[in-house]
């Protein structure tokens, strides 16, 4: 009896162990399987993603401030501008004796020669203010420069500073106010020294786009005439393979004085603001009427929008918005904002 027990258990011994044999069998077959249908390592290497575009104007991650240059633009002057291809924002607006003067506003750059520089104007300020910008020029109005000390103003001023911050360029048969220059590289020293701010406490004026702005039931503008008095005029004429504007100035071709290349804009902003002759001012200099709101233009890439300005205060930023209501988005590349006299005229064609 006890024998047969032995056999029968035997017997299921073995039939376990052939179970088992067979489901370990079976899995390392299906493991094998699994294995021979994988894809194959074809050692291709995976295609890259393009590159996300980002804006070359300027640095959207900068939190340095911009310097502010008032430049000269009487006819004398002119033909000296030097370096403002480089600014990436500038105002141009009346001063006395129907003449213009530009503020130029540059970031993060080390230009050596920038000018010619000229004095300051009060209402400029409003412009320094709104961009949290250095302020240089030399010289200054009665009206800036009471201004400057009251609302503290971080100025660097020619009058104050010579070089190697500020210099006269050898410049023949020309008036000593005209030979007026400065230095982009060493005013970050002048500022170390005078102990100015570094980072800025403001956003960039515009929003910028890395690629091509869609302006929405826009119009063509191929060529612009901005009449600021009888014997000043800002033209532009846009140039469709380049897809920027090439300026003028009373149809004169805008030059630089060191590279001999005309002047280009990609954006422009235009729009008109009262003006009238400060009293008892021997000079005819000028006020502005520039806080509240209005309309205006918005052109690039050879079409135009109508837009509204809005600027609450003199240090708060101008808003510019569409039709929509929308803040407008700027091209990637610099912006001239034209403040023209109600007398004046802004002819797009």
């Amino acid at each position: 009896m006890k024998l047969k027990l032995k056999k029968k258990n035997l017997i299921i011994i073995i039939i376990v162990g052939i179970f088992l044999i067979a489901g370990i069998t079976t899995t390392a077959l299906l493991l094998t399987k699994d294995k021979e249908e994988e894809p194959k390592n074809t050692n291709k290497e995976e295609t890259p993603e393009a590159p996300e575009e980002t804006v070359k104007v300027v640095d959207l991650n900068s939190t340095s401030r911009p310097y502010a240059v008032m430049i000269n633009n009487i006819g004398a002057a002119r033909p000296y501008h030097t370096g403002l291809q480089d600014a990436y924002l500038v105002y141009e607006i009346i001063v006395e004796g129907g003449i213009t003067r530009y503020l130029a506003l540059f970031k993060d750059k080390t230009n050596e020669v920038v000018g010619n520089v000229r004095s300051a104007r009060h209402y400029y300020i409003d412009y320094v203010l709104e961009n949290d910008a250095y302020y240089v020029h030399w010289g200054w109005s009665p009206q800036a420069q009471s201004d400057i000390a009251s609302l503290d103003i971080d100025n660097l001023n020619g009058l104050t500073y010579g070089s190697p911050y500020f210099f006269r360029q050898n410049i023949s048969g020309v008036s000593t106010e005209h030979k007026a220059f400065t230095n982009l590289k060493e005013l970050a020293n002048l500022v170390d020294r005078l102990g100015y701010r570094k980072e800025t406490n403001k956003d960039l004026l515009l929003n910028y786009s890395a690629t091509s702005v869609e302006l929405e039931n826009s119009e063509d503008a191929t060529e612009i005439d901005i009449k600021y008095s009888g014997s000043s005029t800002t033209n532009y004429v846009y140039d469709s393979e380049t897809k920027v504007y090439k300026q003028f100035v009373n149809d004169k071709a805008h030059t630089d004085y060191e590279t001999k290349e005309q002047y280009t804009v990609k954006n422009i902003i235009a729009y008109k603001v009262g003006n009238t002759t400060i009293a008892g001012d021997n000079k005819g200099r000028q006020d502005l009427d520039n806080i509240g709101t209005g309309e205006g233009y918005f052109i690039t890439e050879g079409k135009v929008i109508p837009i509204t300005w809005e600027k609450d205060s003199r240090s708060s930023q101008t808003v510019y918005r569409d039709e929509s209501g929308n803040e407008i988005t700027v091209n990637d590349g610099n912006t001239w904002i034209h403040i023209v006299p109600t007398s004046g005229s802004i002819s797009i064609s």
